[in-house]
């Protein structure tokens, strides 16, 4: 009987060994994607990644033997990760220009599409000669926006662009932009979702290019010719197709789930719950570990920034001055897209938020770190050195607990502006409460509603982090 245990343990062994040695042969690679551009790439209602191009890269690595982690984020974020190295390739509906094959190499065309130009269901808008010095909405990086890019000389209408394809659907309903210029499929899934808009063309204005799976140009030839060939096998057997049909011939609920689950507040909190939850915990770690580090640095930039010596309050003031003047944003795409291209080192999502977070806010807590001990009465430091206190004895024992006091209303201040600031991180794919909502409205247009929950999540953390540092300030009078 111990034999043929200690036989089948041996065994188990052997074949777990083989499955690693085969799982460490296969190729893995990092793949980028925009998360908001059904029916190509959403969040279904299980808050699982699908649409034709999920499927089909699904379908490619099956078939040629090598698996990736997909990285849903904004367009312009995904495209930068892949040209920068950050990435191996790109799965978001990129259309093929001359501009791009300068910077990408790409794969055969998996999609052919055609633009259709919409506008709210209300509009008096009739034909493209309406649109002469009205706002026309465009999404930055599409073969659509390109479109409608190239007939704004000739029928005389103002571009502005969005980021994301449910702000700018919503900018057309409410009225602040006259139309948009959309890919046919990806409107028409919107529309069949809800989305108060309509198109006015039957048929395409034209063909707005073909998409391809794109790689950094001259880089991950392996990769393109594995994705050209499993390509080819699934269009081939019609594995394809079938994708294409299943979402172009989607139903509101397939996805987005029942009009129950979409018609209320309480329908969607009910039916995305678990979304929620994850959006809420990452911001609530995410705004954690952001306000004991940058409280820790801020501190040490402030104590820098009254110290004796002139070399050391000029660095404190310097590295003030920078992370406070730069837009959060800006920060955040510095530090995740532009930094790993130049040290080489690829930097975590997660960890390029906090990094971002702890510059920014211990900037503006070092500022008022100093604020705080400077105000604090001169003949206090006077008293303490003609006692006999070194400067540091005397920072320490006297005006450093007095300067805490004064700075306490600031620090709760900054506690909540970094709570509201963790929603920035979005820009770079952190799944954070406002990433989140964009994903929810992606699949089920339901932007009044989504955003009224959003809201009031936030102002729920909000309060209560007011409470605990009011409770706080208590405590230290």
């Amino acid at each position: 009987m111990l034999k043929k245990w200690l036989f089948g343990l041996a065994s188990l062994v052997t074949l777990f060994s083989f499955n690693l040695t085969i799982q460490a042969d296969r190729p893995h690679y990092t793949i980028t994607t925009d998360a908001t551009y059904a029916p190509f790439t959403f969040q279904d209602k299980n808050n699982k990644y699908v649409g034709i191009e999920q499927e089909t890269m699904k379908a490619v690595a099956d078939r040629e033997g090598f698996t990736y982690t997909m990285k849903p984020m904004s367009f312009n974020s995904a495209a930068q990760l892949v040209s920068n190295g950050q990435a191996d390739g790109i799965i978001a509906g990129v259309g093929v220009t001359e501009e791009r094959k300068e910077v990408y190499d790409f794969s055969t065309p998996y999609y052919k599409t055609g633009v259709a130009w919409i506008v709210k269901k209300d509009s008096n808008i009739k034909s493209l000669k309406d649109l002469k010095g009205q706002t026309v909405a465009l999404k930055t990086g599409t073969s659509a926006s390109e479109y409608g890019k190239s007939l704004q000389t000739k029928y005389g209408f103002k571009i502005k662009y969005f980021n994301d394809t449910d702000t700018m659907y919503n900018d057309v309903v409410n009225g602040n932009s006259a139309a948009t210029f959309e890919d046919m499929p990806v409107i028409q899934y919107s529309i069949k979702n809800g989305i108060q808009l309509k198109i006015m063309n039957p048929k395409s204005l034209g063909n707005a290019g073909v998409y391809a799976f794109a790689v950094e140009k001259g880089k991950n030839k392996a990769l393109l010719a594995s994705f050209n060939k499993g390509f080819a096998a699934i269009k081939r057997d019609g594995t394809y197709d079938k994708i294409v049909k299943k979402y172009l011939g989607a139903t509101q609920s397939t996805f987005s789930g029942s009009k129950k689950d979409n018609s209320s507040i309480f329908g969607i909190l009910n039916s995305n719950k678990s979304a929620f939850l994850k959006g809420l915990w990452q911001t609530i770690e995410l705004t954690v570990i952001a306000i004991l580090l940058a409280s820790i640095f801020g501190i040490l930039l402030g104590i820098m920034g009254v110290s004796e010596f002139k070399l050391i309050r000029g660095i404190s003031t310097t590295i003030i001055y920078i992370f406070r003047g730069l837009p959060l944003m800006v920060l955040a795409f510095f530090i995740y897209i532009g930094l790993p291209g130049v040290i080489g080192i690829k930097i975590p999502a997660f960890t390029a938020g906090i990094i971002t977070l702890i510059l920014n806010e211990g900037a503006y807590t070092g500022a008022f770190v100093r604020g705080g001990f400077e105000a604090v009465e001169h003949g206090q430091m006077e008293a303490a050195r003609s006692l006999g206190l070194t400067y540091g004895k005397a920072m320490r024992r006297v005006i450093m607990p007095q300067g805490i006091r004064i700075m306490v209303p600031s620090f709760i201040n900054q506690f909540i502006i970094t709570l509201k600031d963790t929603s920035i991180l979005s820009a770079i794919g952190l799944l954070e409460l406002t990433q989140t909502g964009t994903l929810i409205v992606a699949r089920n247009s339901q932007g009044f509603r989504v955003w009224a929950i959003i809201a009031m999540m936030y102002l729920i953390l909000i309060t209560l982090l007011t409470w605990l540092s009011n409770w706080v300030e208590r405590r230290l009078k």
